[in-house]
């Protein structure tokens, strides 16, 4: 087998390979990125957050359990697996991303969404001590000021709303009902989101195109949430071109998918205006 020398030491060149075969772990520089991208169920991938991330997208969501001390990412109740903390396959990752650019400035800043699995208020509260720890990257909102940062935090899932809603100083935000939206009025520096589930404004035989009556019941709700300073997520719609062409043609905001290669593709090349680059 053919060897090398460094310093004096004897490498193996299969070593080399080994090193290039290992997981990518630091986030790329990338220069495009896409506004409207949301990935949904992110720790899904091989790689949670830096795949998303390489593929210009810049809302991620997580799914969180407060289980054993412990901020645990999984879809069900999960087995404690140290490695699959928020932490370490979120936050970690991010605070390194944005070392030297806590602003914003010279990277797309992050929307990391945390669905709240377990108790909300038990689980609110071990990642509100969390987030002390990564408060100079944080967009933040006190005595009546946003101040915008490199990473915003937005609850979803089981919402503790009354005990964030009466902080005089907060490092999260949450993630408004969108039908609850249009008969209330928060603002939008609590809820800077609307969302809900496709099935609750549009027909699930809606797989390709909408009807004139759905279109407009959409365009409406779109038209309530953009008014009071809210963007637009549709979770749990169909995954095909057709829809994503639909809802962007409603002014829906994000486009939330699990394929994240195929919408990035699809927003580069049909609506290249959407992309931005850094």
């Amino acid at each position: 087998m053919t060897t090398f020398k460094v310093n004096g030491s004897p490498f193996v060149l299969l070593s080399i390979w080994v090193l290039l075969l290992l997981p990518h772990t630091s986030l790329s520089q990338n220069t495009t990125f896409l506004p409207n991208a949301y990935a949904h169920n992110d720790y899904w991938h091989k790689r949670p957050l830096f795949d998303a991330l390489d593929n210009g997208f810049t809302y991620v969501e997580a799914d969180v359990y407060l289980r054993k001390g412990q901020l645990v990412v999984a879809h069900m109740l999960p087995v404690l697996q140290p490695s699959r903390t928020l932490d370490k396959l979120y936050l970690n990752p991010l605070s390194d991303h944005f070392k030297n650019d806590s602003m914003g400035m010279n990277y797309p800043r992050i929307t990391l969404m945390i669905d709240i699995k377990s108790d909300p208020e038990k689980t609110y509260q071990a990642l509100a001590d969390l987030l002390h720890r990564y408060e100079s990257l944080l967009s933040y909102y006190e005595n009546g000021t946003l101040y915008k940062r490199a990473v915003t935090i937005v609850i979803t899932g089981h919402k503790p709303v009354r005990t964030i809603k009466s902080l005089d100083c907060r490092y999260v935000f949450i993630d408004e009902d969108l039908i609850q939206m249009a008969k209330e009025k928060n603002p939008a520096n609590l809820f800077p989101i609307a969302s809900c589930r496709y099935g609750r404004i549009l027909s699930r035989n809606s797989e390709e195109t909408l009807s004139k009556e759905e279109k407009q019941n959409l365009c409406r709700y779109v038209q309530i949430a953009h008014q009071n300073g809210k963007i637009v997520r549709l979770w749990a719609s169909p995954e095909n071109t057709k829809v994503w062409k639909e809802l962007l043609s409603c002014g829906v905001d994000l486009i939330n998918t699990n394929k994240l290669v195929e919408l990035k593709t699809f927003l580069l090349n049909r609506y290249p205006d959407f992309a931005k680059t850094n």
